[in-house]
């Protein structure tokens, strides 16, 4: 979809009349993005319309190195979503405009998902898509069912979105999230969500933790987790963000992967000592796609030989999603030897010459 903002952190009153900028992207389409940045190849499923902006947007994803032939053209719009940048003790706010777009409209049937799904091992969704309509929901559905049934691996990030789960009249947003969410998560392997997710969209709390505060007890997300895979036995491992927001331009950043096989949690980073200490980010550049970015660097990680222990792969997804902090737009713009660089402890951010 389209990204329309004010230049810096400046408002749309006052930038309007005059420029925005106006990117790309989408919590799917960013994941898409960043992977094929990585080198992964990878295919992208949406509906789009058919007029020049969304030939703009496909010729974008086409230069990522995405594939894009399984995009379905059809009547409707660009989805479009208004940013405006917080700054200090100002946090950023965003507007959606998706209604009647064209990935909103398309019913499950206008997919030709087994032929999407040739070759593929992996399919990832995130509970956008099933926020902004009932046949967003169905398409997920349905796209899910037939990759459980051919034996691909599917992840999820939930991305819960209290502006979009608006389509089901006299259904509380955060109740036709829990009601959905809960028919998809069954065909999951791999649940994704940040601080947040888990009690908005399934009623698990952490204990200790106060988000709008900025507030975070990242041992309590070890049994969030445990109690996400007891509910649903098929997920094999639940990954969190955990954001801890001293202001719209100061956060903590880290993560925390659990593995329902072992019963094992691992967090990322660590200091020196081996305990979880998060990454400290004090000028935020861009902190949207920041999950999607995570999701790409986990996704890539597990697939890979050198990072796909869970211990390693946590290390690296945190790492490139606090890059996505430098990088202005939804995507991430960072390249693997630059991950892997502060991975490995290179956080000083000196000129590389």
């Amino acid at each position: 979809m389209l990204r329309v903002a004010p230049p810096g952190a400046a408002r749309f009153r006052q930038c309007l009349p005059g420029p925005v900028e106006v990117t790309f992207g989408g919590g799917e389409a960013n994941v898409c993005g960043s992977l094929a940045l990585l080198g992964r190849p990878v295919r992208y499923v949406t509906a789009l319309p058919d007029n020049p902006l969304a030939d703009a947007l496909v010729g974008w994803q086409r230069s990522l190195g995405i594939d894009t032939s399984h995009i379905l053209r059809r009547e409707g719009r660009l989805g479009i979503y208004y940013l405006e940048t917080g700054a200090n003790q100002r946090g950023s706010t965003v507007v959606y405009d998706r209604a009647a777009s064209s990935v909103a409209l398309a019913a499950p049937e206008e997919y030709d998902f087994r032929s999407a799904l040739g070759g593929v091992a992996r399919v990832h969704v995130t509970g956008i898509t099933p926020a902004i309509s009932e046949n967003g929901f169905l398409a997920t559905r349905e796209l899910l069912r037939l990759a459980s049934q051919q034996g691909a691996k599917v992840s999820c990030d939930l991305n819960f979105r209290k502006k979009l789960w608006r389509w089901r009249k006299g259904t509380p947003a955060g109740e036709l999230a829990r009601q959905c969410m809960t028919e998809l998560l069954p065909m999951v392997d791999l649940v994704i969500g940040n601080e947040a997710d888990a009690e908005d969209v399934l009623g698990i709390e952490a204990a200790g933790t106060e988000v709008e505060r900025g507030q975070i007890s990242a041992e309590a997300y070890v049994e969030v987790a445990r109690r996400i895979a007891e509910r649903f036995p098929n997920v094999s491992l639940v990954a969190i963000t955990l954001r801890e927001s001293v202001s719209a331009s100061h956060n903590n950043w880290g993560a925390m992967l659990f593995d329902a096989r072992s019963a094992s949690a691992h967090f990322a980073p660590l200091d020196g000592q081996g305990r979880y200490r998060p990454y400290e980010i004090r000028n935020i550049v861009d902190r949207v796609g920041a999950g999607d970015s995570f999701a790409a660097g986990l996704l890539y990680a597990l697939d890979s030989e050198k990072y796909a222990a869970p211990a390693d792969a946590v290390r690296l997804a945190a790492a490139a999603s606090c890059l996505k902090h430098s990088v202005p737009g939804d995507m991430n713009y960072v390249t693997l030897g630059e991950i892997e660089a502060l991975a490995g402890g290179q956080a000083s951010g000196r000129v590389q010459r």
